[in-house]
């Protein structure tokens, strides 16, 4: 009798194991699309898009400027000749610039919210993102325009120019920088609020009720 002949080596897994769900060849294991490090096609559209939405909320910051300068009460100036002295001392012009700016800025917020919600009602990170930045440069953008065309900002020339116990206008400016954030909260809070009440929401899970038993017919 002779005793079986039994392999020298165990054959390799890699030679004769098929390739299933669990494992993956070295064809398959190459680098595919959208896993190199570079971003999905979607991602960035949604990127464009988002850019796309602040540069045209930022640019509405022209507009408030426009209107601000225009609304806002001008404070009135006087000169001796020796200096420059505030009209009347009680006076509530200052404020009213103010006061105007941050009721533009809300109004705005508000507007630019709707619109960014009526053109992509999915919401986002990026678009959230894109309208809080739109939305400050916007009120920067609104404030600097105001001022260039609001009166001069060289009092003591102005002064010169009109002459001595002559009253003239202020420069416009904001004392309460504060109201620079009007904008980019009243954004943020209306589009919140539109997100929360008209925003798509994932489907409800449907619950799965066990069926009931078949009965045992066997004897």
């Amino acid at each position: 009798m002779t005793a079986p002949l039994t392999p020298h080596g165990k054959p390799s897994e890699s030679d004769d194991a098929p390739t299933g769900p669990g494992r993956e060849s070295a064809h398959d294991a190459q680098e595919r699309p959208g896993e190199s490090g570079q971003p999905a096609p979607a991602l960035t559209a949604e990127i464009a898009r988002s850019v796309l939405i602040a540069v045209a909320v930022a640019a509405a910051g022209v507009l408030l400027g426009l209107l601000w300068a225009w609304l806002a009460p001008r404070v009135p100036l006087i000169s001796d000749g020796k200096a420059v002295y505030l009209k009347n001392t009680e006076g509530e012009q200052a404020i009213g610039a103010d006061g105007w700016f941050a009721i533009l800025g809300l109004a705005f917020g508000a507007l630019s919210a709707g619109a960014v919600f009526l053109l992509r009602r999915s919401g986002g990170i990026a678009l959230v993102v894109a309208l809080a930045a739109g939305s400050l440069a916007a009120s920067v953008i609104g404030w600097r325009l105001g001022i260039r065309l609001g009166p001069t900002s060289d009092v003591v020339a102005h002064a010169k120019a009109v002459g001595q116990g002559v009253v003239f206008d202020a420069p416009l400016r904001i004392g309460a920088k504060g109201v620079l954030l009007a904008w980019p909260l009243a954004a943020m809070a209306v589009h919140l609020g539109l997100t929360a009440l008209f925003g798509p929401r994932d489907p409800e899970p449907v619950p799965h009720w066990p069926g009931p038993e078949a009965p045992d017919t066997q004897e």
